[in-house]
């Protein structure tokens, strides 16, 4: 599974204004709405209903919010670097500031258990991590994630 299945530069979001967990999932499915064509509400809800089983935000200022809402045809991410950290539930207690959403259809079993390790790879290496805070605009996070992808590759 690699990242340019799953991100295009449309689904980077530079600078997130938000300020809680709840606001950041709405915002998070809105842009997902629009990458998708799904009504962003659905999005939402299942996002919610995920969280609801226990938080996506695995420590060290990531979080990784997944769901399959109904009726989608592919595997969908899109990358958000918050403005100011927020407090995400995260397993170590740390705010977050950096999250990856991942939508996949809901019979995308394997696939999605894939797209989750693979970005799950990707944000536990502290180096890229550095790189996406430092990074101020979405071409930039974008080229950095797309980097990453290639020196993984080589």
């Amino acid at each position: 599974m690699e990242l340019t299945e799953l991100i295009s530069p449309e689904g980077v979001i530079p600078n997130l204004r938000v300020a809680s967990k709840k606001q950041a999932l709405q915002e998070l499915a809105k842009c997902a709405a629009d990458l998708t064509g799904l009504d962003e509400r659905v999005i939402f809800d299942v996002l919610l209903e995920r969280e609801r089983l226990g938080t996506t935000g695995i420590g060290n200022g990531i979080a990784i919010p997944h769901a399959k809402p109904p009726n989608l045809d592919r595997l969908y991410g899109l990358f958000a670097r918050l403005e100011k950290p927020i407090n995400f539930d995260s397993l170590d207690g740390q705010p977050v500031d950096l999250i990856f959403l991942l939508l996949a259809p809901e019979g995308a079993g394997a696939d999605h258990l894939k797209a989750l390790a693979r970005v799950s790879r990707l944000l536990r290496n502290q180096r890229i991590c550095e790189q996406l805070r430092r990074s101020k605009d979405a071409e930039t996070l974008y080229a950095r994630l797309m980097d990453s992808e290639a020196s993984r590759a080589a």
